[in-house]
């Protein structure tokens, strides 16, 4: 795995994923962020012309209420099935 800066609005986010989103739980990530840093990279995978988001939405809508336009991501494999 590599970590790189990834462009958030580079970001797909399949729509079985944003079921899962929980505002206030992106609340208190992002005031955790802004005290810390972000300690956790997310988890994507390269797809055609974008990434694909494989963990860590709440990561995400948390610095994008921040105003981030980038967040650190691990680039994994993508599972073949």
């Amino acid at each position: 795995m590599r970590i790189v800066d990834v462009p958030i609005d580079k970001i797909y986010i399949p729509a079985a994923k944003r079921k899962g989103l929980d505002e206030d739980k992106v609340l208190m990530l992002a005031e955790d962020i802004l005290e810390n840093g972000l300690t956790t990279p997310i988890y994507v995978r390269l797809g055609k012309n974008r990434y694909v988001l494989v963990e860590g939405l709440h990561r995400i809508e948390a610095l994008k209420m921040l105003g981030e336009s980038h967040i650190e991501g691990n680039i994994v494999q993508a599972r073949k099935g």
